[in-house]
């Protein structure tokens, strides 16, 4: 038989849903367009044209999901299999778009960092500054160094600062990634939606304007460790292929409830797959990135990742677990359970001895990832419910944390350490009461968001077996309302420095997104049913 022969005739397209798919294909659109807009525009007008397109970029996915979503669909496949546009998937769609909306507000504001958050050239080191005896400042100094904190003003001194606008399309590709990542249906889809996302967050890390080194610093440190992260789902996905002869969920879903083979293969592949995951969400051991970039990262950029990355890791591991490994849940509950407790308590305890408020958050965020883990482990529909409300009310919750942060500066920019946070409420008391309301929706106290996700959350874990963890976790909310309530008191109850930072008044677009996170949490606590119910119909099915 010859070669030519053994060739196709014809190629079968892979079949595509446009409408099921919509929201996706437009948030990749307008990325794309967002890209040449930044190519052929002048600077001086790149500003607002990426702020309108990036803003009807996510109008436009939120107006298509919500049409696709209101007429009941049923569960498709599309684009070749690679994507289940499913009802969790519709839910964690509309929960990053949701969430990307006040993030963009933050990105694009140009009033509390007169000029925006974002240096001109991502290349630019700190540079010297000269000192009070007429000498230059080491270039490359530490953190503390004056060279650290230069305003650098964007053009030439008799110019206007103008915004720097690559962060529009990074942004958009990144929440374009992290809807396929929560939406794959196989391992290599996951894996390429995984980069698509991480590349672009790596890039806004180190886009900072003030304290060039520590953005810089944090950037590298969140590449190298991801690209570690990275290998590790790579080689899970080789094993797992090995095993089951596809990366197909469903498919390996089959071979581990039937399949005679050796289990070393399906469980090892599985360990380096959420070695890969848990990274993402910051879930401890695996954490080590999380404070240093939270810290290093330009405030607005910590905001979005904080928020919708941990949707977009905890959305993808649900569905890896339910949909692939459900029949395996006695064997891997026992190691999650440690990872989840770890977690817990790394998040908790270190975080009573952090100095800086964005790495306590940061902490705060590796002790929700535990209590998260809870509603990844519980294989119920009540546990993925309350899963998906506990990402949303967290998400919201933390973009206005971030949003307050930015807010109290010194001379030399932002001024994250505690001792800054004293006495803020004789400065601004409104400042202060929005913090503290916050915080306590973090701690969890009735009223508050936080309140009723933990409880949803807790109850589903508690139902399905895991009240040991249960109980852990409240201890490990205890301790962590702690840390909480110690800024809540150094706001009120102590009092500020003469020389210490200001609260500016913000401009529009923070004011919103301030606003949007705080009602959001006030509202998810007091009248929290419908997006229970929508979680609820969100939520993987057996």
């Amino acid at each position: 038989m010859s070669f030519a022969s053994q060739v196709p005739t014809q190629i079968e397209m892979p079949s595509i849903d446009w409408a099921a798919s919509a929201p996706l294909w437009i948030v990749f659109a307008g990325a794309c367009v967002s890209v040449l807009l930044e190519a052929f525009l002048p600077r001086h007008q790149r500003w607002p044209v990426q702020v309108l397109t990036t803003g009807l970029t996510l109008l436009a996915a939120l107006v298509a999901l919500a049409g696709y979503a209101l007429s009941s669909p049923e569960p498709v496949l599309t684009f070749g299999a690679a994507l289940a546009v499913d009802a969790p998937a519709l839910f964690l769609w509309g929960t990053l778009i949701v969430l990307t909306i006040p993030s963009l507000l933050l990105l694009a504001d140009r009033s509390v960092e007169p000029g925006g958050v974002f240096v001109a050239s991502a290349a630019e080191r700190a540079a010297a500054r000269s000192g009070g005896n007429g000498t230059s400042a080491a270039t490359g100094g530490g953190g503390g160094s004056s060279a650290e904190h230069v305003d650098r003003s964007y053009g030439t001194p008799d110019q206007t600062p103008t915004m720097q606008t690559e962060p529009f399309p990074f942004v958009l590709f990144a929440l374009g990634g992290m809807m396929a990542f929560v939406a794959a249906n196989d391992l290599l889809t996951m894996f390429i939606a995984l980069e698509v996302l991480s590349l672009p967050l790596y890039l806004l890390c180190g886009l900072a304007r003030r304290r060039r080194l520590l953005s810089q610093e944090a950037a590298v440190k969140y590449f190298l460790l991801g690209a570690f992260g990275s290998a590790f789902f790579l080689y899970g996905i080789a094993l797992l292929y090995g095993y089951a002869g596809s990366v197909r969920l469903s498919e390996i879903s089959d071979s581990a409830a039937g399949s005679l083979a050796s289990d070393t293969l399906l469980f090892a592949g599985l360990a380096l797959l959420l070695v890969g995951l848990l990274f993402k969400g910051s879930v401890a051991p695996f954490h080590t990135w999380t404070p240093d970039v939270y810290q290093g990262a330009p405030t607005p950029v910590t905001a979005f990742m904080a928020a919708c990355t941990k949707v977009a890791a905890f959305g993808a591991i649900a569905r890896v677990l339910y949909v692939a490994f459900g029949s395996t849940v006695w064997e891997w509950r026992p190691v999650l359970w440690a990872v989840a407790i770890v977690s817990m308590v790394v998040g908790a305890v270190l975080g009573l001895t952090q100095t800086d408020v964005k790495r306590m958050i940061a902490y705060s965020s590796i002790a929700h990832a535990g209590f998260l883990m809870l509603g990844a482990m519980a294989i119920t529909p009540d546990g993925t419910a309350g899963l998906l409300f506990y990402l949303v009310a967290y998400g919201f919750t933390t973009i206005a944390v971030f949003g307050v942060v930015s807010l109290v500066r010194g001379p030399d920019g932002e001024a994250s350490h505690l001792s800054a946070w004293a006495g803020l409420a004789k400065r601004s008391p409104l400042t202060a009461g929005i913090m503290t309301f916050l915080l306590l929706a973090l701690a969890g106290i009735p009223l508050t968001s936080g309140f009723t996700a933990k409880f949803a959350l807790f109850s589903a874990a508690a139902a399905d077996g895991m009240v040991p963890l249960v109980v852990i976790a409240l201890v490990a909310s205890a301790v962590a309302a702690f840390f909480y309530l110690r800024v809540v008191v150094l706001m009120w109850f102590s009092e500020p420095a003469e020389d210490g930072p200001t609260v500016v008044v913000p401009g529009a677009f923070t004011t919103v997104a301030i606003t949007l996170g705080t009602l959001a949490t006030l509202v998810l606590g007091i009248l929290p049913t419908p997006v229970l119910e929508w979680a609820a119909a969100g939520a993987f099915i057996g």
